[in-house]
């Protein structure tokens, strides 16, 4: 089988690629190389990959791609919401046309798209996949539009939780893996509504969740996933003490700031888990592999002597 990877050279998709290599798979990956060709150094001279610098946005070049590829996983996007608002036209050609121009291509072939827990907006209780959709931003909204077109096209959603952990194309705008950063070289945590609930998923089994969607589409498909662990089910607040206990440092709670996703629920993951998905690393192991790749990067500002 032969997939294209959208967006293949970012956090997931970099970690994605070779454990499709693993299972003998055929790859296409399609990335603009926003952050640079770093993070697909460890797998691009295989022979099952192909490499393209394109864009989602490009009609005629993504329907070239989709249709030599079997199976598309579609991972392109401008991700969270301070990313949308800086540059909202941006995130909607990538988000929702982009999309259009995946989908549009498909000609029955099968795709699964990375959808988020942003989506619900605010929500009282439990949340399930049956709860009603009402993004609260920009980010939100555009992946609402993208996972609709998705699963019309019959193909699979997944409804990310909040990931975290070490990958080739790094990210600190991530809240645990912000956390550790400023946990290690400001030895402080300020933190806004610490009481706030997320949910959590390591960036492993976040790609493992995809290869679950690959061994059981057609009994998945035209649905969405809420992916995550009921394990993994913490407040911003109980996050940065998981941290404190690998590190000392301050915590401090603010009393001013607001997430403006509105993200505090406890998210139900029945629907996935009956496929047989359960998260394999812990709050603790992501956290202390986190601090071994952390305390060795330091962001710097030329602006500033210390």
């Amino acid at each position: 089988m032969k997939i294209l990877v959208t967006g293949g050279a970012g956090y997931i998709g970099s970690m994605m690629v070779p454990l499709l290599l693993q299972r003998q798979y055929k790859v296409s990956v399609l990335d603009n190389f926003t952050w640079g060709v770093k993070p697909i150094l460890h797998f691009a001279t295989h022979p099952n990959v192909e490499v393209t610098s394109g864009d989602v946005r490009d009609e005629a070049l993504v329907k070239k791609l989709v249709q030599a590829s079997d199976l598309v996983v579609h991972l392109a996007a401008i991700v969270g919401y301070p990313a949308c608002a800086s540059d909202r036209a941006r995130a909607v050609s990538t988000n929702v046309d982009g999309t259009r121009n995946v989908v549009k291509a498909l000609d029955g072939r099968k795709i699964i798209f990375a959808s988020t827990g942003s989506t619900y907006g605010k929500v009282e209780g439990v949340c399930t996949e049956d709860t009603p959709i009402d993004p609260l931003t920009l980010y939100g909204s555009t992946k609402w539009e993208a996972e609709k077109m998705i699963v019309d096209a019959g193909g699979i959603g997944l409804r990310f939780a909040t990931v975290f952990g070490v990958s080739p194309r790094l990210r600190l705008d991530l809240l645990v893996n912000d956390f550790v950063y400023q946990a290690l070289h400001a030895k402080q945590i300020v933190m806004y509504e610490g009481h706030f609930r997320r949910t959590f998923l390591h960036v492993r089994d976040a790609v493992r969740s995809y290869l679950t969607a690959i061994d059981y589409y057609d009994k998945m498909k035209g649905q969405v996933f809420n992916v995550g662990d009921n394990a993994l089910n913490y407040t911003k607040r109980e996050v940065a003490l998981k941290v404190q206990e690998q590190i000392d440092f301050y915590m401090h709670e603010a009393d001013v700031g607001e997430d403006l996703d509105k993200r505090d629920y406890e998210v139900s993951y029945d629907r996935i888990n009956k496929y047989g998905f359960k998260a394999e690393v812990s709050m603790e192991e992501g956290v202390s592999e986190l601090i071994k790749v952390l305390r060795l990067i330091k962001v710097t500002n030329e602006w500033r002597n210390a």
